[in-house]
């Protein structure tokens, strides 16, 4: 993208419909993909209103239209919903400042796209799991927009990012790498390469029930990271699920497995001491605890009984993707040191191996919290 200019900024938030007289831009917030500002205007009684505004990233979102189109279609969900249930549909969800024009979407003079939304203030995020309630009121910020798109027709989603979650194509991507080795890494990582190679049947187990009908297809957020939660800094709770770009016809089961590969554990994915990497079975009851109470009701038994699959598949499927990209040079994803794929790989591949050492007490702890539904 190119360099933001002042004129271009100034441009974008006088393309938005804000309320009030500008006061201040800042840029805000840690992500690494969109530019990302909070804009201040100062209403006619004096009070201060913010606004996030974004340029949306279109190397990696190719499409915003359908980025956007999936997006107003889920708020607008979440928004009926919520005012049904008699909660508050301005901090239960995104709420969306509409251009002047109208349309969700602003185009610059560059080409560049830019969308805004109402700030949702008194909220906090985390980047990492700092505690256990922390982690337990994100399960169930997840499990809520679940549950209130449970009834959403997902096939009428864009897929914004195709086979995003196939973990059968993601095998049949490390294969090619690992045939082509370019960079002729193949041999410094054969324990690596075999763990894989001894896991591809599992790769093929949730696609193939969701092919056979067995899991039904539902809306997913499909980067279920803690820090994609607005926790309430009163009461603590999750109360928003944000950071919408991925949203897209999926499994619920890989949502669910992503927070668990995430935050069930209090290692860094880039740990290089793989002592320090474990994964934490009271971490992953708390999530399940929250998770089934708010979205227990929605999901079918099958995708119940298959949750600790979720975790050790989108686990599984990381480390591989991490691995795919070492043996193909580090195209993908952005390193700050040699190995560094390589070292995530590893932590992705022994948060699995616990996982199975773990299997009779993740099934056991999901039944416990099933029976109470």
């Amino acid at each position: 993208m190119r360099e933001l200019s002042r004129d271009i900024l100034t441009e974008a938030v006088n393309a938005f419909d804000f309320e009030g007289k500008f006061f201040d831009i800042k840029s805000y917030g840690g992500g690494h993909i969109n530019d990302t500002f909070a804009v201040r205007f100062e209403r006619d009684n004096g009070s201060v209103k913010r606004y996030i505004l974004q340029r949306i990233n279109t190397h990696v979102f190719k499409n915003p239209v359908q980025l956007m189109e999936n997006i107003v279609k889920i708020t607008a969900h979440i928004r009926k919903v919520v005012t049904r249930n008699g909660g508050d549909p301005m901090r239960e969800t995104l709420n969306l400042v509409p251009a002047r024009d109208g349309q969700a979407l602003f185009i610059d003079r560059n080409g560049e796209y830019w969308r805004a939304y109402h700030f949702i203030e008194d909220t906090i995020t985390y980047d990492k799991v700092e505690s256990i309630d922390d982690f337990y009121n994100s399960a169930r910020a997840f499990g809520k927009f679940q549950q209130l798109l449970a009834d959403f027709p997902a096939e009428t989603l864009h897929e914004t990012i195709p086979n995003f979650h196939n973990t059968v194509d993601r095998m049949a991507k490390f294969k090619e790498a690992l045939d082509k080795d370019i960079c002729g890494r193949a041999r410094e990582v054969a324990r690596e390469i075999e763990f894989v190679l001894s896991h591809e049947k599992d790769t093929h187990v949730l696609v193939d029930m969701l092919n056979a009908g067995r899991l039904p297809l539902r809306v997913t957020h499909n980067d279920t990271k803690l820090n994609n939660v607005l926790i309430d800094k009163a009461t603590g709770e999750g109360i928003c699920v944000v950071d919408l770009d991925t949203v897209m016809p999926g499994l619920s089961l890989y949502d669910y497995g992503d927070s668990i590969r995430f935050g069930a554990t209090y290692a860094a994915e880039d740990e290089q001491d793989l002592a320090k990497v474990n994964f934490e079975l009271d971490l992953f009851e708390a999530y399940t605890k929250g998770y089934l109470e708010v979205a227990g009701n929605v999901l079918t038994p099958c995708e119940i009984e298959h949750l600790p699959m979720g975790a050790k598949l989108i686990t599984l499927e990381c480390g591989i993707r991490f691995l795919t990209d070492y043996l193909s040079g580090d195209t993908y994803f952005r390193i700050h040191r040699e190995h560094h794929n390589l070292d995530r790989c590893r932590t992705q591949f022994k948060l699995v191996s616990d996982m199975e050492k773990y299997w009779d007490d993740m099934n056991s702890i999901v039944r416990k919290y099933a029976n109470k539904l």
